[in-house]
């Protein structure tokens, strides 16, 4: 069980560009903010399951500095002092120490702001199980997700000994699902000792960030600038797992990283000839298309497995077999 309100704290990580998103989330309103999948923001929904787990005041937010205010209109529930923008992007390394010393003492967990998830009460469960373990052992808990598929698009976690595995190439995502090897979904639970012990041990670069006093705009940036940008399991999980120092909760809740336009096919309804169309589309002689607008008329004929987004001021037509490499449009 959670301890209590005063102990556990939840972190959100909300620095991401959004990129795969492109138009629809852009650098000023990224995909954390994207209202499309459940008719709330992806950031909004992250917050709102964690209801009954931790109360508001104990909910701090990571995320750039220029989208704060954004962040605060999303989350008036939200304390301002909680909201804190980091000055560049220094990956999630960074955020989660300096999470930590926003966090103070007890226990916390750190989640993302654009996944979703299915089962709201099972997610609760399984938090309610890592947050149990945590308080239990002297080890950061993560949550390992079911596979459904052998994916290439994420890392995996042994869950015998809590080892990291980079994004595989298919015949090894074949054999972690053989093996039992569970999706890394970046959630990551556990006391906060334990947390500044894991950053002194293996990124001692990261660890000043732990100490809690840095918060002005001119302080953020002053630390930030020497820090490497280095993801926390490259920074520390990996190396904690292969000490020991990992402890692994199963969780089967729905869970989806929502990674880019594939989602539309998994989320929206499908007409006759395989097609997904969110506005004012209208797909003639067209099959297994995904079309979205955002204001103007698409009309397309004869086209086939083909992304197309149109919002008001630029319009993306990309094959849905490379609509995962949006990161090499410069927008």
């Amino acid at each position: 069980m959670v301890q209590s309100s005063t102990d556990f704290k939840a972190v959100i990580l909300a620095g991401g560009s959004g990129e795969r998103f492109w138009p629809l989330s852009t650098p000023e309103r990224p995909k954390q903010f994207l209202k499309v999948f459940g008719g709330e923001s992806l950031i909004r929904q992250a917050v709102s399951r964690l209801e009954g787990l931790v109360s508001p005041e104990n909910v701090y937010v990571v995320t750039a500095r220029s989208l704060v205010n954004a962040t605060k209109r999303e989350l008036p529930e939200i304390p301002a002092a909680n909201i804190v923008g980091e000055p560049m992007r220094r990956d999630t390394g960074a955020a989660i120490a300096l999470a930590v010393g926003l966090c103070g003492e007890g226990t916390m967990g750190v989640f993302s702001s654009d996944q979703l998830v299915g089962d709201v009460k099972g997610f609760q469960s399984v938090v309610k199980k890592a947050v149990a373990v945590a308080n239990k052992e002297p080890k950061i808990v993560t949550i390992g997700i079911m596979p459904t598929e052998p994916s290439t698009a994420f890392g995996y976690v042994n869950p015998q000994c809590g080892r990291f595995v980079e994004k595989p190439g298919l015949q090894k995502a074949k054999g972690y699902l053989t093996r039992g090897f569970l999706w890394n979904a970046g959630m990551f639970i556990g006391r906060i000792d334990v947390f500044k012990e894991a950053f002194a041990a293996y990124a001692p670069d990261l660890v000043k960030l732990c100490g809690g006093g840095i918060r002005r705009t001119c302080q953020l940036r002053k630390a930030y600038e020497p820090l490497p940008r280095i993801s926390f399991d490259f920074a520390v999980m990996e190396r904690l797992s292969d000490a020991g120092g990992v402890a692994v909760v199963p969780g089967d809740f729905g869970w989806d990283d929502v990674g880019g336009y594939a989602a539309f096919d998994r989320y929206y309804p499908h007409d006759d000839a395989g097609n997904v169309a969110d506005g004012d589309c209208a797909l003639v002689e067209s099959s297994g298309n995904i079309c979205v607008s955002k204001g103007p008329k698409i009309r397309v004929l004869g086209i086939s497995d083909l992304v197309v987004v149109a919002t008001k001021d630029s319009v993306l037509v990309v094959p849905k077999s490379r609509a995962g490499e949006l990161k090499k449009i410069k927008a």
